[in-house]
């Protein structure tokens, strides 16, 4: 499915002062768009990426309610994006560089455009985290991913690892069953801490195998690509080398909150802190989605905290008139 991309531009010299500007066009910030849109606020939604985020990424979605057999997460960002425009949200794509209120009014500046707001919904979401590892970095896109969906079907017939016992490493690793001769999941631990009946599908699976309590230390390769892993058998205090054509990295999430560091507070790892109306610690801005602390990172999830983000607003404003 195809992911509109939006055709307005920014305009450099716009000196509109908005009533809310969501910064982010996943789920989170697409139900905040929906919602603020129907209330009349007339939103602006900027989008640095891809529309609709990771879900647009993501192959299936078989948890997310009103599809029993499952739905494509692209077909979900499509129709979000859709409904946000039906109702009046303008969508435009930037990256912003800086924001900082001035008389009341958040100023934000993108690439080559200004703009104005009185209120904000961050809703920028999280990346996946970088292992770490000696030869990561050299070797990204060259053998290693964070997006099965996307490079899959490169590895066709190959011998792959991922590295990761979550949710999202396990279903990717089923999804990756459809391409490779085997993939190996990689966890550090001794069982999977993703959903049971994601587990028993992983199990069940013949094509997938299990190295617990096990680390990659190294990704080794040549200019040609990933070639073997160096993993550390944690329980046998083992270090060993084996070949793997390809590697994908899910362990966890980096909020992508660098640009409101000292704007709005944040914990130890760089998620915004929000009490359960999604209010942050500077008034007039609100976040939602993954991108804030919290304990449960779903689609349904993210949605959710749009539509209060976009009902708070709402309630600031009023009081601003």
């Amino acid at each position: 499915m195809e992911i509109r991309i939006p055709s307005l531009k920014p305009k450099s010299n716009d000196s509109t002062i908005r009533n809310l500007i969501i910064l982010g066009g996943g789920p989170a910030g697409l139900s905040a768009a929906i919602y603020s849109s129907r209330a009349m606020i007339e939103p602006l939604l900027i989008e640095s990426g891809v529309m609709g985020g990771q879900v647009a990424i993501t192959d299936i979605l078989e948890n997310y309610p009103g599809f029993p057999e499952g739905v494509g997460g692209s077909k979900i960002a499509e129709l979000m994006q859709a409904q946000a425009r039906k109702f009046g949200t303008d969508i435009l794509m930037d990256e912003i560089s800086s924001i900082e209120k001035k008389d009341g009014v958040f100023v934000l500046k993108g690439y080559d455009a200004e703009y104005k707001s009185r209120s904000l919904i961050i809703a920028t979401g999280a990346s996946y985290k970088r292992l770490g590892a000696k030869g990561e970095e050299s070797l990204i896109g060259r053998g290693i991913s964070f997006c099965a969906t996307c490079d899959g079907a490169f590895f066709k017939d190959a011998k792959i690892a991922v590295i990761g016992g979550g949710d999202s490493a396990v279903k990717e690793a089923i999804f990756l069953t459809r391409f490779a001769k085997e993939v190996y999941i990689i966890h550090r631990r001794d069982e999977l801490r993703a959903e049971k009946i994601i587990q028993q599908q992983a199990f069940a699976n013949p094509k997938i195998k299990f190295k617990w309590s096990s680390v990659v230390e190294e990704f080794i390769g040549d200019e040609s690509g990933l070639k073997k892993l160096r993993l550390k058998d944690l329980k046998e205090n083992r270090v060993y080398e084996e070949d793997f054509e390809g590697a994908f990295v899910f362990i966890g999430h980096k909020p992508n909150t660098d640009l409101f560091k000292g704007l709005v507070e944040m914990d130890e790892n760089g998620f915004i802190i929000t009490d359960e109306d999604m209010r942050t610690s500077t008034e007039g801005i609100f976040a939602a989605g993954d991108v804030r602390k919290k304990r449960l990172r779903q689609v349904i999830t993210a949605a959710s905290d749009g539509a209060i983000a976009a009902f708070m607003a709402e309630e600031y404003l009023s009081k601003l008139d």
